[in-house]
C-alpha cells in the first residue's frame, strides 16, 4: 500500500508539528521518525511497515524520503539514516518548515555564538570555512574558528559574495527571518536549527534541544549531541528542582533589561519567549515584565519608560550587555571571554546606578543591580550558566549548584576549552564572592576592587 500525499498536504502536515508543549514527549522533527519519538531507530521501520499494511495511521514525519509518498523508498530511506550513509536529509527547521539537506555537510558557514559552540561540542570545527563577526572577534572562546574566513556582520549586512565565495554546503544562521538569504543564496541550505528557543523550564521538549538532537543527525555527530543534551537537561532540572521548593513569597520581583544608553530615557524588557525571562525564573525570581499585555507576544524585547519602572519598583535589576564592536568601536562595556578587564563593567554600572531618575529604586538603594554578558544568554549554554549565577544571587543558602564550577565543566568539557575563570572572563558585575580573593563571575584579581565597593555602598 502507497500512501499519496500532495505536497499541500505535506506543508499542512509539517505546520501541525509546531513546538512540543510542556509535559509531552519529545519528538525529533526528522522526516523518517515515523513514530515520532527522539530518534530515527528500527522502530521507524517497523511503524512504516504497519502505515503500508493499513495498520497505522501515517504521521507527518513517515515520508522519510520527503515525495509525497509513504512506501518501501521510506524504509530504505531511514535504513540509511540509521547506518549513516543517507544521501539527502529532510527536518524541519526552527521555523517549522521542511528543509532537505544534501549529505554529507562538508563546508559550513555560521553565524554567531551558539552555532560556533555547537560545532566545537558536535567536533565539527575541521568543517567551517567561514565565520560571521562575532565569532571572528571571539578568539577566546573560538580559537580555532576566529580563524577562519570572516563573512562579515550576516544579521546586519550579509556580505552573500564572500560566503558564496566560500563554496559552503550550508549556513547556520542565528535569527528566524531566512527568506532574504535564501534567496541569495542559491544551492546553499540556509538553517535556522531553533538553538534560540531553549526554554530552560522544560528542556526535553524545547525546540532548543530538538535543534542539537538535529544538527547531530545533519553533522554525522549524533553521540555527541546527545551526551550534551543529557547534560544541558540534568543541569537545568537540578536547579530547577531547587528554585521549585523556594516558596512564592520569596522569590524577588526582577526587572531584566537591555543596559540603555548613557542619554536613553527608554527601557527594553524581554517578553516570556527571549532566554532571559526563563533564566530569571529559573533562578526563582519573577520577572515584572509578566504585568505587561506583550510579555507573552512573540517579539523579543519590549519597550517601556522609566514611570513604569517606578511603578514596578524591583527588588532586582539585571541589565544585559552584548560586547559588539563595529569599525574598532566597542558599543557596550567589554564582558565574556575575551575581557579579562572588569573595569568597564564597574563604570557601566555606576553609570547606572547614578542615574537620577532610578535614584529611589529599591533594588538601586539596595546595591542590587547586576550587568550580565551577552554570553549567558547567547552562546550554547543557553542560559543554564547564567541562571546558576542568578540563583546564587537570589537564594545563596539553597544553592547545590556551584555556578562557576559548572561554568568551567562547560567549557573544558564540551567546547575543549583551556581557560581558566579563576584568570580570565567578564561575566556578572558586581561578581559572586566566594571568599577570601575568591570570585565567580570575574577574575580573582578583582578581589580586592569588588570588596572595597562593596565595604563602600553598606
Amino acid at each position: 500500500m502507497r500512501l499519496n500525499l500532495s505536497p499541500i498536504a505535506i506543508l499542512v502536515l509539517c505546520a501541525l508539528a509546531l513546538p512540543i508543549a510542556s509535559g509531552s514527549a519529545p519528538v525529533l522533527h526528522i522526516f523518517g521518525n515515523a513514530n515520532l519519538d527522539a530518534a530515527v531507530d528500527q522502530s521507524d521501520i517497523a511503524f512504516l511497515n504497519a502505515i503500508i499494511e493499513g495498520k497505522e495511521k501515517s504521521t507527518e514525519l513517515a515520508d522519510a524520503n520527503f515525495d509525497g509518498l509513504v512506501d518501501s523508498k521510506d524504509i530504505s530511506q531511514v535504513e540509511q539514516i540509521i547506518s549513516g550513509t543517507e544521501k539527502n536529509l529532510t527536518i524541519l527547521d526552527g521555523n517549522n518548515l521542511p528543509i532537505t539537506i544534501k549529505k554529507p555537510v562538508e563546508r559550513i558557514v555560521v553565524e554567531y555564538l551558539d552555532n560556533a559552540d555547537l560545532m566545537q561540542i558536535l567536533k565539527k570545527t575541521d568543517k567551517v570555512v567561514g565565520v560571521d563577526l562575532a565569532v571572528a572577534n571571539s578568539p577566546a572562546e573560538f580559537p580555532k574558528l576566529s580563524k577562519q574566513t570572516s563573512v562579515g556582520a550576516m544579521h546586519k549586512e550579509p556580505d552573500y559574495e564572500k560566503v558564496l565565495s566560500l563554496n559552503p554546503d550550508i549556513l547556520l544562521v542565528f535569527s528566524n527571518v531566512t527568506e532574504e538569504k535564501k534567496k541569495n543564496l542559491p544551492g546553499v541550505s540556509v538553517l535556522f536549527a531553533g538553538l534560540y528557543y531553549p526554554d530552560l523550564l522544560n528542556p526535553d521538549t524545547s525546540a532548543f534541544t530538538d535543534a542539537v538532537r538535529k544538527l547531530g543527525y545533519v553533522l554525522d555527530a549524533r553521540q555527541d549531541a546527545e551526551e550534551y543534551i543529557q547534560w544541558h537537561i540534568a543541569s537545568l532540572n537540578k536547579l530547577k528542582d531547587t528554585t521549585a521548593t523556594i516558596p512564592e513569597s520569596e522569590k524577588p520581583t526582577v526587572l531584566v533589561a537591555a543596559y540603555p544608553d548613557a542619554d536613553e530615557k527608554t527601557i527594553f524588557t524581554f517578553a516570556k519567549i527571549d532566554t532571559l525571562s526563563s533564566m530569571v525564573e529559573l533562578a526563582g525570581g519573577k520577572t515584572v515584565a509578566a504585568n505587561l499585555p506583550e510579555f507573552m507576544k512573540s517579539a523579543y524585547r519590549i519597550e517601556v519608560d522609566p514611570e513604569w519602572v517606578l511603578q514596578e519598583d524591583p527588588d532586582y535589576i539585571v541589565l544585559l550587555v552584548v560586547a559588539t564592536t563595529y569599525s574598532g568601536l566597542v558599543l557596550d562595556p567589554p564582558s565574556g571571554y575575551d575581557a579579562d578587564n572588569a573595569t568597564g563593567m564597574k563604570q557601566a554600572l555606576n553609570a547606572f546606578m547614578n542615574r537620577p531618575e532610578y535614584a529611589n529604586l529599591t533594588a538601586v538603594r539596595n546595591g542590587h543591580v547586576y550587568i550580565v554578558s551577552g554570553n549567558m544568554r547567547n552562546d550554547a549554554c543557553k542560559g543554564l550558566i547564567g541562571a546558576a549565577y542568578l540563583a546564587k544571587i537570589f537564594h545563596p543558602d539553597q544553592m547545590q549548584t556551584d555556578p562557576e564550577d559548572l561554568h568551567q565543566e562547560y567549557l573544558q568539557r564540551f567546547l575543549g576549552l583551556d581557560y581558566n575563570l579563576d584568570q580570565h572572563g567578564v561575566f556578572i558585575y558586581p561578581p559572586l564572592i566566594e571568599g577570601q580573593d575568591k570570585l565567580e563571575g570575574l577574575p580573582d584579581s578583582y578581589y580586592e576592587m569588588v570588596a572595597k565597593n562593596i565595604s563602600a555602598r553598606a
